[in-house]
């Protein structure tokens, strides 16, 4: 719940330094990795957005382009906004079994992007954003404010980069030279006149690898991703027929993919998440296609309780495990469980699989 932006006229002075240097440390008590402080021109950022909305590059995302100049314009989506003071908390498991390469190498296992393996982190930051704010509260007194986490028409990568969390790579993603760019983002939109941070440096140099490693090739250019060739917006987001073009290069990705993140040399430095939250579930964690592909909708909505997987819906997710499947080696177990899709209920799982045992034809 946000306190209201007009109460900030009755506000007491206060020594917004030294608050901002409390900010940061009670974020890091709620464990939050890093904290920055924003203001609220995005400019650049919003000349971008409407040329890649111009472009259609946002594919079936129409929500992009819903809220007019909203998302670059905080003040406009929470009147009184003037700072936003911006959250990074770290995803990465402490396992060994878990390289992206070591999954993507085994063709009947479906990968999930990492992000997904534990629980769905929408909630719990939002959470540890409210209980920042509420700090924030004690000490200052009522103030304007409203969390966001991937949750609203909010720029969250520009403003991550305002306020010195990490720059914008080749690959869209934020990245930080410290700790690489496995981690969730938060923002707290606030009325409080708090001292900015400076801006992060670029450090791609002349790297380009991640547009390189695409398996799609999403990256179209440097710091440029068309969403209708990127394979986490086709297995998550896109409800559609997956164009039969792209579905070879998708592998064996049911949900996200992290290919253009695992190359990225500043990820030798990533951070291992603390938060039990974000430990993989055995249930959706490196598991056979054939598991997946034996979920009713039933098994579905029981495993992807309190799971970002639960986003791509039940039918999205079995067309992206017969993609998958019909880039599988074929086996009996690969036949078999396209044999099962063949017969769905769902037209688009049924076509998904008809194009995936034409994959597998007899010898």
């Amino acid at each position: 719940m946000s306190s209201t932006p007009e109460r900030a006229e009755s506000r007491q002075p206060l020594d917004y330094v030294a608050l901002a240097r409390r900010i940061g440390h009670w974020a890091r008590q709620l464990g939050f990795d890093r904290t920055g402080i924003a203001d609220t021109d995005l400019q650049d950022a919003e000349s971008h957005l409407m040329n890649w909305l111009d472009e259609g590059r946002h594919g079936g995302m129409e929500y992009m382009a819903a809220h007019g100049r909203k998302r670059s314009r905080p003040e406009l989506l929470v009147p009184g906004t003037i700072r936003v003071i911006c959250v990074c908390m770290s995803y990465w498991p402490d396992d060994p079994a878990l390289p992206p390469e070591k999954v993507l190498g085994t063709s009947d296992i479906g990968y999930v992007a990492r992000y997904a393996l534990g629980r769905d982190y929408h909630k719990i930051l939002r959470r540890r954003l409210q209980r920042l704010a509420d700090r924030i509260e004690d000490e200052t007194g009522l103030f304007g404010y409203r969390a966001f986490t991937d949750s609203a028409p909010v720029l969250e990568k520009p403003l991550a980069e305002k306020a010195g969390l990490g720059w914008i790579g080749k690959h869209t993603n934020v990245i930080d030279k410290t700790a690489g760019s496995w981690f969730f983002l938060g923002e707290l939109y606030t009325d409080l006149p708090l001292p900015v941070d400076d801006p992060a440096e670029n450090h791609c140099g002349t790297c380009r690898a991640c547009i390189d490693a695409c398996p799609t090739g999403a990256i179209v250019a440097p710091y440029q991703l068309d969403a209708r060739r990127c394979i986490s917006y086709l297995t998550i987001e896109f409800q559609g027929s997956i164009p039969e073009s792209l579905r070879p290069s998708m592998g064996n990705r049911i949900f996200g993919c992290d290919d253009c993140q695992a190359i990225c040399p500043w990820n030798r430095f990533a951070q291992f998440t603390d938060q039990g939250d974000f430990s993989p579930r055995a249930v959706v964690t490196d598991r056979k296609l054939a598991w997946f592909a034996s979920w009713s909708e039933d098994d579905f909505n029981r495993h992807t309780i309190g799971s970002a997987i639960r986003r791509t819906g039940y039918e999205g997710l079995l067309r992206n495990v017969a993609v998958a499947l019909g880039n599988a080696v074929t086996s009996m177990s690969v036949r078999r469980s396209i044999g099962g899709l063949v017969h769905h209920p769902s037209a688009l799982v049924r076509e998904h699989a008809k194009w995936a045992k034409s994959r597998h034809p007899r010898a």
